[in-house]
């Protein structure tokens, strides 16, 4: 359960991130929302990439290699996931893109990204 709660204060703290860059991408830089999405979406998964190897599953001694490997191939999956739930809550359901994202982005957490990250890039 410890594991679990570390967990989600680490994707809490990457989520700020991500949402902190999407939010300045699109409303000060006029990015495109689902390019502002992908930046916020990759300087989310590098801090939680560093908080889940040196907090959360305190694999510091780990072949770092090999989890950069399993991270990004499961971040694609999460930036996919991600990018399609925000576009089709966005564009077909007329959800402003801020609150496609924060819903998107908890189901996707809790249903994929936890899970992958214990069993497969963390174990």
């Amino acid at each position: 359960m410890v594991t679990f709660l570390k967990a989600q204060a680490a994707s809490l703290t990457a989520s700020i991130v991500d949402y902190v860059a999407t939010v300045v991408g699109v409303e000060i830089l006029h990015i495109w929302y689902l390019t502002s999405n992908i930046i916020g979406t990759t300087l989310g998964g590098i801090t939680h990439f560093t908080l889940s190897k040196n907090w959360v599953f305190q694999k510091k001694n780990s072949n770092l290699s090999s989890q950069i490997i399993k991270y990004i191939s499961v971040w694609i999956g999460n930036v996919l996931l991600n990018n399609g739930g925000v576009f089709v809550f966005t564009n077909y359901i007329g959800i402003r893109y801020f609150f496609s994202k924060l819903i998107v982005s908890v189901f996707v957490g809790f249903t994929y990204n936890y899970f992958l990250q214990k069993k497969f890039v963390f174990k």
